[in-house]
């Protein structure tokens, strides 16, 4: 009972973390991919006054809708600089994914007539050693080739230029920490010499709306000209890795199950062996062979139900420990804390796995036993 017990609280503690991980993982890519991101098939950009923004709108399940621009530009403060992707946004870009809220310096603040602000990511501000100062707010400048081939004798002049002042900087994975600077849509879209032109449309759905049928019915919508992808399809590498992962663990430990599960077979073994004398006594009384065979099976299957109940019971005891209380830390991680999470369908999945094992490994036994004790003695 106590190895089946301990191979079933490993497997509802490892199952637990995983989806904890997992759901850590698409809080995070939600906290800048939308539900939904609507890109051309054929080159960079597209017109945004052609797009068919009203019939999009009308979609019920459509809560927000986003226009964004973004392109490679170099960063420059001082003598140091970088280069990152330059994501021009509309303002409710932050509402809609909530990036606002996972500022690790300064604010989201909205562009004036006279400042451009720029929101960064932490390892690209680090690349160029920024920090936010409210009192002497600092300026730096972003370069991008100029569009066409442009050739000059000055120097500079194959480049646009344009200044711009951080107002954040935001930390949510090094995905994306390393890779964007945020900045207005209106400030990207002169910067790169591309009036009323997008890189794409981004969506956030309601809750509970089918994220594959409103894409099949926006497909419907734009044709052929534009191609259409959920967030699971944005970053379907991370998502399929996380889940064999977990799968991969699950087989493992239920591999560990099973070496614990020939306990049960030796103790059914040395129980029948022991009790010889009493089942002859049984069989005295009147009991016939199918009646020991289910004796003896049952005595394996409580033994593993048992075991498996109690290292169940134990697991969601110390799951529910951590997720109240946070036993296990994550020092420097993205979160504080281990991050857990109970599902219903792992602990149906480890019912059956622990069922299916116990039912084998004592039938096994009983089996061989029977047939060699009373069958062949009869």
């Amino acid at each position: 009972m106590i190895g089946v017990g301990i191979a079933t609280f490993a497997l509802v503690i490892v199952l637990s973390a995983f989806n904890g991980l997992q759901n850590l993982v698409e809080d995070l890519y939600a906290s800048f991919d939308p539900d939904i991101k609507i890109t051309a098939v054929h080159g960079k950009t597209f017109d945004s006054d052609t797009f068919p923004k009203k019939k999009i709108i009308k979609i019920k399940e459509v809560q927000f809708y986003t226009q964004s621009l973004e392109d490679v530009a170099l960063f420059k403060l001082n003598n140091k600089q970088a280069v990152a992707t330059l994501k021009g946004v509309e303002s409710n870009f932050y509402k809609m994914t909530g990036l606002d809220t996972l500022m690790y310096e300064g604010k989201y603040r909205a562009d004036t007539k006279s400042i451009h602000y720029l929101n960064f990511g932490y390892g690209v501000a680090y690349n160029i050693s920024l920090y936010i100062d409210d009192i002497v707010p600092q300026e730096l400048s972003v370069i991008v080739p100029k569009k066409g081939n442009t050739k000059t004798f000055v120097p500079g002049d194959e480049f646009n230029r344009n200044f711009a002042t951080p107002s954040s900087i935001f930390s949510i994975s090094p995905d994306f920490d390393s890779k964007y600077v945020l900045s207005s849509l209106a400030f990207a879209q002169n910067l790169f010499e591309k009036p009323n032109q997008i890189s794409s449309i981004e969506l956030k759905l309601k809750s509970g709306a089918d994220k594959k049928q409103i894409k099949a019915t926006i497909s419907s919508i734009l044709g052929e000209k534009y191609r259409v992808q959920t967030r699971y399809e944005l970053n379907e590498l991370v998502y399929k890795t996380n889940e064999t992962e977990k799968w991969i663990t699950f087989l493992i430990l239920t591999f560990i199950l099973v070496i614990a599960s020939f306990n049960i077979i030796g103790s059914l073994t040395m129980l029948f062996l022991d009790k010889k004398n009493d089942i002859w006594i049984l069989k005295t009384m009147g009991a016939n062979d199918n009646l020991i065979k289910r004796l003896f099976f049952m005595e394996g299957m409580l033994i593993n139900i048992i075991g498996g109940f109690f290292g169940m019971v134990f697991g969601i005891v110390v799951c529910v420990i951590q997720i109240k209380f946070g036993l296990l830390r994550l020092n420097g991680g993205i979160v504080d804390f281990y991050p857990i999470d109970l599902r219903w369908t792992d602990f149906l999945n480890i019912t059956i796995m622990v069922l299916s094992i116990g039912a084998i490994a004592s039938w096994l036994p009983v089996r061989f036993l029977t047939r060699k004790y009373l069958i062949n003695n009869k």
